[in-house]
């Protein structure tokens, strides 16, 4: 942690933590005490594919526990990942270091109390309930290949909570998409972005605006999402709408794996 980051309550941790998990499902989940192994073959994504230990004090038998991991992440065709945030805990981290693990793609979770979001002005907008028009302009405004669709569609058709599915657009242009997924009093965001050619124009903020509005009106108290460190301006744009940091998470892979 930097001197900057602030120190997370675990019990604030974990339930930003399992409402992530219940928001973007994975495909295959296996328990290994306290870590939740995530796998999903039609998606590369790491937080889909990746160990998530939930418990500081789970640490026994590591050598074997990884080596279990690896198994199941090499039948998958994935690279074995962890995804370590502040319910790892040091000892695992510290064992991690030793075994020369690399260390990347640090993430922020923030949250934003609805009640100072000041949305009450905002675009009301109504989701799609055509999943397969919402997976296309996500797949064109974050500019990925077509053959993401499928295992797109598979996570987005698995959520539980309700999902609102949001796209704006100009002459049925796709510009910019969000996902919102209600969750009891929480409300988190996801597939956030806006056409490479369009950004700086105010569709984030407007369909993120939209998005939290719509939660609020269906009883959400808090919103959050999940940032990468790296990405300045997006950590701008959910700064100046009020979102704070709560915790950061990083990902780590063996000696010689490819981050």
């Amino acid at each position: 942690m930097t001197e900057t980051t602030p120190i997370p309550e675990l019990a604030r941790v974990r339930r930003f933590e399992a409402a992530a998990f219940r928001a973007w499902p994975a495909a295959a989940v296996h328990y290994d005490g306290t870590w939740v192994v995530r796998l999903t073959a039609g998606h590369p994504a790491k937080r889909l594919n990746s160990v998530n230990p939930l418990d500081p004090g789970d640490v026994g038998n590591l050598e074997e526990r990884i080596a279990r991991a690896a198994r199941r992440f090499d039948a998958y065709g994935r690279p074995l990942t962890f995804r370590l945030s502040p319910l790892s805990g040091p000892v695992l981290a510290t064992y991690l270091d030793a075994e020369g693990w690399g260390v990347f793609d640090e993430s922020l979770v923030m949250r934003l109390p609805l009640e100072q979001a000041g949305v009450e002005d905002a675009m009301d907008q109504i989701p799609l309930k055509d999943i397969g028009r919402f997976i296309g302009a996500a797949l064109k405004v974050h500019d990925l290949p077509a053959e993401l669709r499928p295992g797109l569609s598979e996570i987005i058709g698995a959520i539980k909570p309700e999902a609102g599915l949001f796209v704006q657009e100009d002459a049925s242009q796709p510009l910019a998409t969000a996902i919102c997924v209600h969750d009891g009093d929480l409300a988190g965001l996801f597939e956030v972005a806006t056409e490479a050619a369009e950004r700086g124009k105010g569709h984030g903020r407007r369909i993120i605006r939209s998005a939290l509005k719509w939660a609020r009106l269906r009883g959400a108290r808090e919103a959050w999402l999940q940032v990468e460190a790296s990405n300045e301006a997006a950590r701008h744009l959910y700064e100046s709408l009020g979102f704070t940091e709560v915790y950061r998470y990083h990902y780590r892979r063996p000696p010689g794996a490819d981050a």
